[in-house]
C-alpha cells in the first residue's frame, strides 16, 4: 500500500517567514554526492523526525542549526522534541555536529558546524568524509613562486641592459645610502621626550649597540623609551652614563621563538552527550558510552561491532512507541 503524507507540508506563515542565517562559518552545511530530493526521502523515519528532516533539508546552507532556531521558525515541535530529533537524525546518518578552528594566530576562534544529509550514510561513509574535510580546514603551507625549470635557458640581456652604466655622482651616492638605526633614532629622541636625557651624535653612536639588543628582543622605540624614562631623578649629571646603565639593567629577557601550533583538527559531538573527539572513535554520531546505553549493553558486552541505519531506526521506533 503506498504510503502517504511521507513529507508533510509546512504552514504557509513558516514557509513565508525568513529564517535565520547563522555567523559566519557556521550553520548548516550540505555534504557532496546527494540523492535528488523525493517524496520518500524520509519515509522510514518516525513522524516527529521526518517533520524535521523534511524541514532541515528545505534550508539553505549557512542557516542556522541551533536547537532553538530550529524550534522557534516551526510551530508543532518545542526545543525538547527538535533536539530529541536531531539526535535521532545523527544516528540515522543524516547529519554530523562537529566543531572546527578558523583563523590564524591569535585570531583563531572555533565554530560549529551541521553536515547534512538527504542520504543516510554509514559510519564509514561520514568517517571518510569528515577526514577529507579536516585536510581541507587544515592550514597549507605558503608556496613559493615556481621558477623556470633547469632545462630552460636564461634569456639574453635585452641591448639597453647592456649599454654602459651611467656615472654615479657622489652626492647620490651618499643620499642612497642606508639611514640610522631605529635603536640610533630611539636614543636621539630620548631629550625630546625629557630633557635630562639629551644624547649627542656622539652618545648615541656608543649606545647604539646596547639599544640594537633590547629591538632583538622585540621592544620597539616606544617602550624603550618608556624605559630609559621613568623615575627619572630630579638631576642627571650624566646622561650618557645614566642610559647606559639602564640599557644594561633593564635588557628584556630574550623569549623563546613561538612554537607553531598544532595541527587543527574537527571534533565531532556526540549527538546524546555533546562529548567532543575524534570522528574515527565516534560510530553513528554516538560516543562509546552512549552508543553502548543505546544498545542496551554493558561496558563488557560491547563487542565493537556496529549496527547499521535502519537497526539504529528500528530501535529508536521502538523506544518512541514506548513513550
Amino acid at each position: 500500500m503506498a504510503t502517504q503524507n511521507l513529507i508533510p507540508a509546512l504552514p504557509t506563515s513558516v514557509r513565508s517567514a525568513p529564517y535565520p542565517k547563522a555567523s559566519p562559518g557556521y550553520g548548516k552545511r550540505a555534504v557532496p554526492d546527494q540523492c535528488p530530493p523525493a517524496a520518500d526521502d524520509f519515509a522510514f523515519l518516525p513522524e516527529r523526525e521526518r517533520y524535521i528532516a523534511a524541514y532541515v533539508d528545505r534550508l539553505p546552507d549557512g542557516a542556522a542549526m541551533s536547537i532553538k532556531s530550529l524550534a522557534k521558525s516551526q510551530p508543532l515541535y518545542g526545543q525538547m522534541a527538535v533536539g530529541s530529533a536531531l539526535r535521532a537524525l545523527s544516528v540515522a546518518g543524516h547529519l554530523r555536529q562537529v566543531r572546527c578552528a578558523v583563523g590564524d594566530g591569535e585570531s583563531i576562534r572555533w565554530v560549529t558546524r551541521t553536515f547534512w544529509s538527504r542520504t543516510a550514510r554509514d559510519h564509514e561513509w561520514w568517517t571518510a568524509f569528515l577526514a577529507a574535510e579536516e585536510g581541507r580546514c587544515a592550514p597549507q603551507p605558503a608556496l613559493a613562486p615556481a621558477g623556470p625549470p633547469p632545462w630552460v635557458p636564461d634569456e639574453p640581456a635585452a641591448p639597453e641592459a647592456m649599454e654602459a652604466p651611467v656615472a654615479v655622482l657622489p652626492e647620490q651616492r651618499a643620499g642612497e645610502s642606508q639611514g640610522p638605526s631605529p635603536a640610533y633614532l630611539a636614543l636621539a629622541r630620548l631629550g625630546r621626550t625629557d630633557a635630562r636625557l639629551a644624547l649627542s651624535a656622539a652618545d648615541c653612536a656608543a649606545l647604539e649597540q646596547l639599544a640594537a639588543r633590547w629591538f632583538a628582543r622585540g621592544a620597539d622605540a616606544d617602550y624603550l623609551t618608556r624605559a630609559l624614562t621613568a623615575g627619572l631623578p630630579e638631576a642627571v649629571d650624566s646622561p650618557v652614563g645614566f642610559v647606559r646603565r639602564r640599557l644594561l639593567d633593564k635588557l628584556p629577557p630574550d623569549l623563546p621563538a613561538a612554537q607553531d601550533p598544532p595541527a587543527r583538527r574537527l571534533m565531532v559531538e556526540c549527538a546524546d552527550c555533546g562529548a567532543l573527539g575524534k570522528a574515527e572513535v565516534f560510530r553513528d554520531g554516538l560516543c562509546g558510552p552512549c552508543l553502548r546505553s543505546a544498545r542496551g549493553l554493558a561496558p563488557e558486552e560491547d563487542s565493537g561491532a556496529g549496527c547499521d541505519v535502519q537497526d539504529h531506526v528500528r530501535r529508536l521506533r521502538e523506544q518512541l512507541k514506548a513513550r
